[in-house]
Protein backbone atom coordinates (compact mmCIF):
# COMPACT_ATOMS: atom_id res chain seq x y z
CA UNK A 1 0.00 0.00 0.00
CA UNK A 2 2.51 2.65 0.89
CA UNK A 3 4.58 1.78 -2.31
CA UNK A 4 1.31 2.82 -4.20
CA UNK A 5 0.85 5.85 -2.67
CA UNK A 6 4.45 6.66 -3.24
CA UNK A 7 3.55 5.65 -6.85
CA UNK A 8 0.54 7.63 -7.25
CA UNK A 9 2.20 10.78 -5.71
CA UNK A 10 5.28 10.57 -8.08
CA UNK A 11 3.67 10.17 -11.25
CA UNK A 12 3.35 13.28 -13.29
CA UNK A 13 -0.06 15.10 -14.14
CA UNK A 14 -0.82 18.16 -15.88
CA UNK A 15 1.55 21.02 -16.42
CA UNK A 16 4.47 18.73 -16.08
CA UNK A 17 3.98 19.03 -12.40
CA UNK A 18 3.29 16.24 -9.42
CA UNK A 19 0.06 15.23 -7.95
CA UNK A 20 1.75 16.25 -4.73
CA UNK A 21 2.94 19.73 -5.82
CA UNK A 22 -0.23 20.10 -7.05
CA UNK A 23 -1.63 19.70 -3.58
CA UNK A 24 0.96 20.96 -2.12
CA UNK A 25 0.31 24.13 -3.71
CA UNK A 26 -3.46 24.36 -3.36
CA UNK A 27 -3.19 24.21 -0.10
CA UNK A 28 -0.63 26.85 0.18
CA UNK A 29 -3.27 28.74 -1.82
CA UNK A 30 -5.84 28.23 0.52
CA UNK A 31 -3.76 29.50 3.46
CA UNK A 32 -2.19 32.23 1.68
CA UNK A 33 -6.08 33.73 0.71
CA UNK A 34 -7.35 32.97 4.56
CA UNK A 35 -4.19 34.99 5.72
CA UNK A 36 -4.61 37.20 2.86
CA UNK A 37 -8.48 38.10 3.61
CA UNK A 38 -7.96 37.84 7.50
CA UNK A 39 -4.89 41.04 7.47
CA UNK A 40 -7.00 43.12 5.22
CA UNK A 41 -10.36 42.55 7.30
CA UNK A 42 -8.29 43.44 10.61
CA UNK A 43 -7.45 46.22 8.58
CA UNK A 44 -10.82 47.85 8.03
CA UNK A 45 -12.07 48.53 12.02
CA UNK A 46 -12.37 51.37 14.06
CA UNK A 47 -9.45 50.47 16.50
CA UNK A 48 -6.69 50.05 13.82
CA UNK A 49 -7.89 53.07 11.52
CA UNK A 50 -7.49 55.35 14.93
CA UNK A 51 -3.93 53.65 15.99
CA UNK A 52 -2.04 56.25 14.02
CA UNK A 53 -2.72 59.64 16.43
CA UNK A 54 -3.11 61.59 13.45
CA UNK A 55 -6.56 60.02 13.21
CA UNK A 56 -7.08 59.52 16.99
CA UNK A 57 -6.16 63.15 17.60
CA UNK A 58 -8.29 64.64 14.83
CA UNK A 59 -11.29 63.29 12.65
CA UNK A 60 -11.75 60.65 15.13
CA UNK A 61 -12.40 63.09 17.99
CA UNK A 62 -15.29 64.51 15.55
CA UNK A 63 -16.49 61.74 14.47
CA UNK A 64 -17.49 60.73 17.92
CA UNK A 65 -19.60 64.09 17.72
CA UNK A 66 -21.32 62.83 15.09
CA UNK A 67 -24.67 61.13 13.95
CA UNK A 68 -22.62 58.47 12.44
CA UNK A 69 -21.32 57.39 16.04
CA UNK A 70 -24.36 57.65 17.87
CA UNK A 71 -27.54 58.63 17.19
CA UNK A 72 -31.35 56.87 18.35
CA UNK A 73 -31.39 54.13 16.24
CA UNK A 74 -28.07 52.50 17.26
CA UNK A 75 -27.03 51.85 14.02
CA UNK A 76 -22.75 52.85 14.69
CA UNK A 77 -20.89 53.73 11.25
CA UNK A 78 -17.47 52.99 11.28
CA UNK A 79 -14.38 54.61 9.06
CA UNK A 80 -14.26 51.61 6.69
CA UNK A 81 -17.89 51.70 6.24
CA UNK A 82 -17.88 55.22 5.05
CA UNK A 83 -14.31 55.06 3.26
CA UNK A 84 -13.53 51.42 2.36
CA UNK A 85 -15.89 49.87 -0.37
CA UNK A 86 -17.61 46.37 0.35
CA UNK A 87 -16.71 44.71 -3.12
CA UNK A 88 -13.56 42.70 -2.58
CA UNK A 89 -11.99 43.91 -5.78
CA UNK A 90 -12.42 47.54 -5.16
CA UNK A 91 -11.64 46.97 -1.22
CA UNK A 92 -8.07 45.76 -2.55
CA UNK A 93 -8.02 48.60 -5.11
CA UNK A 94 -8.49 51.14 -2.02
CA UNK A 95 -5.79 48.85 0.16
CA UNK A 96 -3.28 49.16 -2.28
CA UNK A 97 -3.93 53.03 -2.50
CA UNK A 98 -3.42 53.50 1.43
CA UNK A 99 -0.02 52.46 1.48
CA UNK A 100 0.40 56.22 0.14
CA UNK A 101 -1.14 57.00 3.28
CA UNK A 102 1.57 54.50 5.29
CA UNK A 103 4.11 57.06 3.64
CA UNK A 104 3.05 60.28 5.05
CA UNK A 105 2.61 58.58 7.97
CA UNK A 106 6.47 57.47 8.46
CA UNK A 107 7.77 60.98 6.82
CA UNK A 108 5.11 62.95 9.27
CA UNK A 109 3.53 65.02 6.66
CA UNK A 110 0.01 65.60 9.63
CA UNK A 111 2.19 64.60 12.82
CA UNK A 112 0.89 67.66 14.59
CA UNK A 113 -2.62 69.33 14.62
CA UNK A 114 -1.00 72.40 12.57
CA UNK A 115 0.51 70.03 10.34
CA UNK A 116 -3.05 68.66 10.23
CA UNK A 117 -4.99 71.65 9.69
CA UNK A 118 -2.71 73.06 7.06
CA UNK A 119 -3.79 70.62 4.93
CA UNK A 120 -7.10 69.85 5.95
CA UNK A 121 -8.67 71.23 2.94
CA UNK A 122 -6.51 69.11 0.22
CA UNK A 123 -7.06 66.14 2.40
CA UNK A 124 -11.14 66.80 2.24
CA UNK A 125 -11.23 67.63 -1.18
CA UNK A 126 -9.53 64.47 -2.38
CA UNK A 127 -12.45 62.43 -0.63
CA UNK A 128 -15.08 64.33 -1.68
CA UNK A 129 -14.14 64.16 -4.88
CA UNK A 130 -13.27 59.94 -4.57
CA UNK A 131 -17.11 59.85 -3.52
CA UNK A 132 -18.58 62.36 -6.08
CA UNK A 133 -17.04 60.46 -9.33
CA UNK A 134 -17.99 57.01 -7.46
CA UNK A 135 -21.83 58.14 -6.84
CA UNK A 136 -21.33 58.35 -3.46
CA UNK A 137 -21.32 54.47 -3.57
CA UNK A 138 -20.15 53.91 0.05
CA UNK A 139 -23.27 56.47 1.59
CA UNK A 140 -25.39 54.07 -0.73
CA UNK A 141 -24.23 50.84 1.18
CA UNK A 142 -27.01 51.96 3.86
CA UNK A 143 -28.83 55.44 2.49
CA UNK A 144 -31.20 54.68 -0.20
CA UNK A 145 -33.93 56.89 -1.49
CA UNK A 146 -36.60 54.55 -2.31
CA UNK A 147 -36.04 53.92 1.44
CA UNK A 148 -36.61 56.89 2.85
CA UNK A 149 -39.82 57.64 4.89
CA UNK A 150 -40.51 60.99 4.07
CA UNK A 151 -43.25 61.35 6.55
CA UNK A 152 -40.94 61.49 9.07
CA UNK A 153 -38.25 64.01 7.54
CA UNK A 154 -37.89 67.44 8.02
CA UNK A 155 -40.12 69.23 5.11
CA UNK A 156 -36.88 70.89 3.79
CA UNK A 157 -34.95 67.31 3.92
CA UNK A 158 -38.29 66.00 1.72
CA UNK A 159 -37.88 69.10 -0.86
CA UNK A 160 -33.69 68.65 -0.89
CA UNK A 161 -34.21 64.70 -1.46
CA UNK A 162 -36.36 65.10 -4.19
CA UNK A 163 -35.20 68.03 -6.04
CA UNK A 164 -31.42 65.71 -5.47
CA UNK A 165 -33.08 62.75 -7.03
CA UNK A 166 -34.19 64.57 -9.90
CA UNK A 167 -31.32 66.32 -10.62
CA UNK A 168 -29.24 63.10 -10.57
CA UNK A 169 -27.56 64.35 -7.25
CA UNK A 170 -25.55 62.52 -5.34
CA UNK A 171 -24.81 62.39 -1.50
CA UNK A 172 -21.51 64.37 -1.10
CA UNK A 173 -22.77 67.10 -2.96
CA UNK A 174 -24.83 68.08 0.35
CA UNK A 175 -23.40 66.43 2.80
CA UNK A 176 -20.03 67.78 3.34
CA UNK A 177 -19.19 67.66 7.28
CA UNK A 178 -21.79 65.23 7.96
CA UNK A 179 -19.17 63.50 10.45
CA UNK A 180 -16.39 65.29 10.29
CA UNK A 181 -15.31 69.66 10.80
CA UNK A 182 -14.92 71.24 7.33
CA UNK A 183 -11.61 72.77 6.45
CA UNK A 184 -11.54 76.74 7.20
CA UNK A 185 -13.03 78.22 4.21
CA UNK A 186 -15.43 75.76 2.68
CA UNK A 187 -19.37 76.36 3.64
CA UNK A 188 -21.36 73.22 4.11
CA UNK A 189 -23.69 73.02 0.89
CA UNK A 190 -26.60 72.23 2.76
CA UNK A 191 -26.84 76.19 3.66
CA UNK A 192 -27.53 76.56 0.25
CA UNK A 193 -25.76 76.91 -2.98
CA UNK A 194 -26.62 79.52 -5.75
CA UNK A 195 -28.01 76.87 -8.37
CA UNK A 196 -29.81 75.76 -5.76
CA UNK A 197 -32.06 78.78 -5.10
CA UNK A 198 -32.36 79.12 -8.71
CA UNK A 199 -33.49 75.08 -9.29
CA UNK A 200 -36.26 76.18 -5.75
CA UNK A 201 -37.12 79.39 -7.71
CA UNK A 202 -38.08 78.14 -10.80
CA UNK A 203 -39.91 75.35 -9.37
CA UNK A 204 -42.19 77.80 -7.35
CA UNK A 205 -40.55 76.85 -4.16
CA UNK A 206 -41.15 79.26 -1.44
CA UNK A 207 -38.38 80.44 0.85
CA UNK A 208 -40.21 79.47 4.28
CA UNK A 209 -40.87 75.17 2.73
CA UNK A 210 -37.07 75.36 3.68
CA UNK A 211 -36.21 77.70 6.05
CA UNK A 212 -38.31 76.82 8.71
CA UNK A 213 -37.49 80.27 10.59
CA UNK A 214 -38.35 82.47 7.75
CA UNK A 215 -42.01 83.63 7.84
CA UNK A 216 -45.13 82.24 5.83
CA UNK A 217 -47.22 84.62 3.86
CA UNK A 218 -50.30 85.58 5.41
CA UNK A 219 -53.51 83.30 4.84
CA UNK A 220 -56.14 84.84 2.84
CA UNK A 221 -59.30 85.24 4.30
CA UNK A 222 -60.69 86.82 1.39
CA UNK A 223 -61.45 90.32 3.02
Amino acid sequence: MIKFYKHLLARKMIFNTTLGAAIFFMVAGVVYWGAFNTAMEATNNLEFCISCHEMKDNVYIEYRQSTHYKNRSGVRAACSDCHVPNEWQHKVVRKIRATNELFHTVIGSINTKEKFSAKRKELAQSVWTSMKNNDSHECRNCHNFDAMDSSTQLNRSVLVHASAEQRNMTCIDCHKGIAHKLPEGIVNSKGGRDEDHEYYKDKDIKCYQCHEDMPKPEQDWGF
